[in-house]
């Protein structure tokens, strides 16, 4: 049985200051614990001064709560959250480049492309972009279905992006928090001088 059958996709929120050698912390605790990273994207967050990175991969609870705990750890981490599948909503972005001629020689290639929801963004004599927007399953899907009309010259794709279904903002309570936390400390410094 393969690996991801057997096994819960999780996705990774973790925000932490904008400083070097950060990622190469986060990404190496997946490592230690052979837990192999399906998708990786940063990006500054919402918040001045952190970044933002959405992390997939397939585990067990157990493990990715071990992983989550030695993430928070490590300096310049400020909040580490791992979800399931119905916790977030994600989405990825994908770019094909695919043959000019065998565009025009086949229109079923531009069915294809408007019925799983892309959209041709630019055609020049000697390939057409295609972009898309979707669900991992829909990306690869349009892939497959280009492919068996052997037009595909590159494909990429950006890694999950997610924001949480949670009525809560758990960095923004956190960080309200710790702010909270920080004044107290300061008001019993300042009364004991």
């Amino acid at each position: 049985m393969d690996n991801q059958d057997s096994k819960t996709l999780y996705t990774f929120i973790i925000f932490s200051e904008n400083t070097s050698g950060v990622l190469n912390e986060i990404t190496s605790v997946f490592a230690r614990r052979q837990v192999n990273i399906e998708s990786l994207n940063t990006s500054a967050s919402s918040i001045e001064g952190l970044h933002r990175y959405t992390i997939t991969c397939y585990g067990d609870d157990l493990t990715m709560e071990k992983v989550s705990k030695q993430i928070a750890k490590k300096i310049g981490v400020v909040r580490s959250d791992y979800y399931v599948s119905s916790d977030v909503y994600t989405q990825e972005v994908a770019l094909y480049k695919i043959s000019t001629d065998k565009l025009l020689k086949h229109p079923e290639i531009s069915r294809a492309v408007r019925h799983h929801s892309g959209s041709i963004t630019e055609v020049n004599p000697t390939y057409a972009v295609v972009s898309m927007v979707g669900l991992t399953d829909e990306i690869v899907s349009l892939f497959l279905c280009l492919k068996q009309y052997d037009c595909v010259l590159q494909y990429v794709r950006s890694g999950a992006i997610a924001i949480t279904r949670n009525k809560r903002e758990l960095l923004n309570e956190y960080l309200d928090e710790r702010q909270r936390r920080y004044e107290e400390a300061e008001q019993r410094e300042s009364h004991h001088n």
